[in-house]
């Protein structure tokens, strides 16, 4: 079976046996010193650093804008999202905006530590007058800050 491990794989100590695959961008989140180590032994036995295509990256980034999850999807999030997309893995990771978006694309996600996230929807309301939007930013009619919130 094929993984993708994001960073907090790298801070819990899990098993996990299979072809391991993580990207550059995890590894450069990776400071401490258990995370490392735990990288380097994982690289000795096998694990696989590489960078998603592309126009996968840019398909994560459109499945996010249309979950709502886009204003909080890092691009080290949407790295390992196409990565996962891109080879057909199973996702592991306790971050629940990545495993939101999996969900909405049918990536298989494996939780670690945490509970595994229940799929949301979002919606974005002014703070100030109430109105809804399809994004957040600055309300065109009062000004205010459109927030996400849960629907």
């Amino acid at each position: 079976m094929k993984y993708i491990l994001d960073a907090s794989f790298f801070f819990a100590n899990y098993p996990v046996t299979g072809e391991c695959y993580t990207t550059p961008s995890v590894v450069e989140e990776l400071r401490d010193l258990t995370s490392k180590c735990r990288f380097d032994l994982l690289t000795e036995a096998g694990l696989q650093v590489r960078l998603p295509d592309a126009s996968e990256r840019s398909y994560i980034l459109t499945a996010a804008g249309k979950s709502g999850d886009l204003p909080v999807i890092s691009g080290t999030d949407c790295d390992v999202l196409a990565l996962a997309r891109e080879l057909g893995a199973t996702l592991v990771t306790d971050d629940f905006a990545i495993q939101n978006v999996a969900a909405d694309l049918g990536i298989p996600v494996l939780s670690l530590q945490q509970r595994p996230a229940k799929k949301v929807q979002w919606k974005f309301r002014c703070s100030g007058c109430g109105r809804y939007f399809k994004t957040d930013g600055e309300c065109p009619i009062c000004g205010s800050a459109i927030k996400r919130k849960l629907k």
